[in-house]
């Protein structure tokens, strides 16, 4: 058994994300998908938490959806560039403040800022960096809400190839 991972390490193999080390399990790196929230914000102090007991770094990705504006006169959909990359050097200048604020320098941590569909672009973020854990907050939509918009959340759980937590609203007492 031994031998046979040693050769694994040799070729060049990785531990699966998540999985089991002699220490227990091996979270080296953790995602967290914002979208400025009260609940992602919650989520990423889960995170924060996590990282610090695990020794692991925290990466933050913020998703700008293209903005398409309905057709007009007859020209088709209209899609303004300078709209997105607006919000895309907004976004990354809000996670840096995020980052300064929530994280501080007790844990190490990145931050991307992506465009197109949240839950895929998300999913690839988690490729592209090789997290071990997603920490998604969840943003309490039910019933005909939920139908009608969907839950990137749960979209995530259900194709990320690594662990996922799902943090919940907070209740209000």
């Amino acid at each position: 058994m031994k031998r046979a991972a040693r050769v694994a390490r040799k070729r060049g193999s990785r531990t699966p994300p998540g999985a089991r080390t002699k220490k227990g399990v091996g979270i080296r790196s953790i995602l967290v998908p914002i979208d400025f929230s009260v609940h992602s914000k919650n989520a990423l102090k889960y995170a924060v938490l996590m990282a610090r007991q695990f020794g692991a770094s925290i990466h933050l990705v913020y998703v700008v959806e293209p903005t398409i504006y309905p057709a007009d006169l007859g020209f088709g959909q209209v899609v303004l560039p300078g709209v997105e990359e607006e919000l895309r050097e907004k976004g990354g200048a809000e996670l840096q403040a995020l980052i300064g604020k929530e994280i501080g320098t007790t844990v190490r941590a990145s931050w991307n800022v992506r465009t197109g569909n949240p839950h895929q672009e998300i999913l690839r973020e988690a490729e592209e960096k090789r997290v071990d854990l997603i920490v998604v907050a969840t943003h309490g939509h039910s019933g005909v809400e939920h139908m009608l918009f969907g839950s990137t959340a749960d979209r995530i759980v259900r194709h990320a190839r690594c662990p996922v937590l799902t943090v919940r609203p907070q209740e209000r007492s």
